[in-house]
């Protein structure tokens, strides 16, 4: 494809955008009907401010989802010690959950606006954003490249790009290279991220580590966390964290071969909560008794599977445990995060499909603190293994935790590399008069 042909195509999509805005509302209805939208806020969507725009610089920051999210909340903590304003968006209810137990009113939160001329242009007519920060990996091409007319510091921080993305963007060069040549700065999370991100035409790339690293791990009711403990008793247990339809199938699996071996008690966290009655219905069918973490339901010697299907509630869970698999990886493909349970002290076991966290794994892989399972029967003996050898389990959590300290330091290089853009930000923001930012808008 030719530079003028990557042009045309952009352009088709701007304009195909603006053809079917009209529809935007009553799509974003229907996902308010389903629950995928905040029903009072979607307007938010179409770039319809709920809040007041602070005075003083301010910087937008982007994540998608809720690990997105975590990876930057010591990132968003350091913009607001240096008295930076930040509208935070994020895409899902999920997220905005979590933005709003973490972080409360330290940023202003708003729903991403859909990437579509208008909606992008009134979002960032009114906030005036002085940088944008997108952590990870989302592309959109309208607001790129309104940004770039606006003249606002496009920066990617934590980026990654995982191997189906780039072979996407590889067949498609020169729109990958009209869209990657705009961007101010890229703080990649490995070598490999950083080669990919330049033969798409980025520059200049840097590579931080993973700010995952470098976050607290997540907390917990200690109330909440005593009481499961007391109702649990001395049953040994394990969870399967993150997961993906067929992995919750999985895990039954799992129980069932072990429980008149162990009599554990199985914790499984969905990676998506709206799932739960589906997979409530699938274990009982499986002749499991299943106690739901939303309904407050009582964990008891006859309880099978204990279902975590809460926001903003992994820490609970985890230290619930000391056996963790993470899933997306068994029957789904991509991986997910395994730092927060290495972290909290879980022995972590993954299956084979780990492309998008592939050197967190490979470091915790070689230092011990995790093992990968191929399928279902595998798992299963490295559950027993782990539930029956207290020092194997031992071994592996101390591994992980000693892995953990290895990978920190993403946050401060990220922090340095950003300081050609946030320090002028700073001066400003400390002559500025202080005028207080207004709360949530509900």
């Amino acid at each position: 494809m030719s530079s003028a042909m990557a042009r045309m195509a952009l352009a088709g999509y701007r304009l195909a955008g603006v053809a079917l805005y009209p529809l935007a509302g009553p799509y974003l209805a229907f996902r308010a009907m389903k629950g995928k939208e905040d029903r009072s806020r979607r307007l938010e969507r179409l770039g319809y401010a709920s809040q007041p725009r602070p005075r003083g610089p301010l910087v937008w920051v982007h994540s998608a989802s809720v690990g997105e999210t975590l990876s930057i909340l010591p990132l968003i903590r350091e913009l607001r010690r240096r008295e930076i304003y930040v509208v935070l968006t994020t895409g899902t209810v999920t997220s905005a959950a979590l933005v709003e137990a973490r972080l409360g009113d330290e940023v202003i939160h708003q729903y991403v606006p859909i990437d579509v001329k208008f909606p992008i242009k009134r979002f960032l007519s009114y906030w005036k954003p002085d940088a944008s920060i997108t952590a990870e990996s989302e592309i959109w091409p309208t607001t790129v490249a309104e940004l770039a007319r606006r003249r606002v510091p496009q920066i990617r921080v934590n980026a990654r790009i995982s191997d189906r993305s780039f072979s996407r963007w590889h067949n498609h060069a020169k729109v990958a290279e009209a869209l990657f040549d705009k961007m101010a700065l890229v703080v990649a999370q490995s070598d490999l991220d950083a080669e990919r991100f330049r033969d798409l035409g980025a520059w200049p790339v840097i590579v931080s580590g993973n700010l995952k690293s470098d976050t607290d791990p997540p907390p917990c009711d200690e109330l909440l966390l005593e009481k499961y403990k007391a109702e649990i008793g001395d049953r040994k247990t394990w969870a399967a964290i993150s997961t993906f339809d067929g992995e919750e199938k999985a895990a039954a699996t799992v129980h069932r071969a072990l429980k008149a071996k162990n009599g554990q008690l199985t914790i499984i966290v969905p990676r998506h909560p709206d799932r739960a009655d589906a997979i409530e219905a699938m274990l009982k069918e499986e002749g499991l008794a299943v106690a739901r973490r939303s309904r407050n339901d009582e964990l008891t010697p006859e309880t099978d599977i204990f279902l975590g299907d809460s926001i903003g509630e992994m820490g609970l869970y985890l230290r619930l445990t000391e056996i963790a698999f993470v899933g997306r990886s068994l029957t789904n493909e991509g991986g997910q995060n395994p730092l927060e349970p290495a972290m909290i002290g879980c022995a972590v076991l993954t299956g084979p499909n780990i492309q998008n966290f592939r050197d967190a794994y490979q470091h915790l892989v070689r230092k011990g603190g995790a093992r990968m399972v191929k399928d279902v029967e595998m798992l299963a003996k490295a559950v027993h293994y782990l539930l029956i050898t207290d020092p194997a389990r031992a071994k592996m959590v101390e591994a992980g935790t000693d892995a953990m300290e290895d990978l920190r330091g993403a946050l401060g290089k990220t922090i340095k590399a950003l300081e050609p853009y946030i320090n002028p930000l700073t001066v400003t923001a400390r002559l500025q008069p202080k005028v207080a930012a207004a709360g949530n808008i509900r």
